[in-house]
């Protein structure tokens, strides 16, 4: 697996909001998994060990970035969508099972589609904050001249 960064990647980094960095990490975790899967059908017991590892380095961070406090119930609930499937994705390596891989992917799919979806609400919201303060700063201006 590429370990380089592109600048393209950095720049978006940098620019993301906190829930766009979800849906990325989502995106990773996702792709990883696809990337065992792959690995297990053919074979590649360095790429799987790899990809897997990945995905339950990330599926670990946000297990461990869950504010419990803040996010209430709904943290508790992804903390356990969590650590089921950090509890599951060992034996893909472990048992050479695609199976706990696709499982994964069953549940984190849906999980990332619904923080796109917030995303997606959040960045209209704040885009319609913007327009609607660009209006009044030019009306203010207007007013001033």
């Amino acid at each position: 697996m590429n370990k380089t960064i592109s600048i393209d990647t950095i720049e978006r980094l940098l620019d993301a909001s906190p829930s766009r960095l979800v849906v990325m990490l989502y995106d990773e975790i996702l792709k990883n998994l696809e990337v065992a899967i792959d690995a297990v059908e053919r074979g590649d017991i360095e790429m799987r060990c790899v990809a897997i590892n990945r995905a339950i380095e990330i599926v670990s961070h946000l297990c461990l970035t869950l504010d419990a406090e803040q996010g209430g119930e709904i943290a508790d609930k992804l903390g356990a969508v969590y650590c089921f499937v950090l509890t599951r994705l060992p034996r893909v390596n472990v048992s050479n099972d695609a199976e706990p891989a696709r499982e994964a992917i069953r549940l984190l799919a849906p999980m990332r589609e619904s923080w796109s979806a917030l995303d997606e609400r959040i960045e209209a919201s704040v885009a319609a904050s913007e327009t609607m303060m660009m209006g009044q700063a030019l009306s203010r201006a207007t007013m001033g001249a």
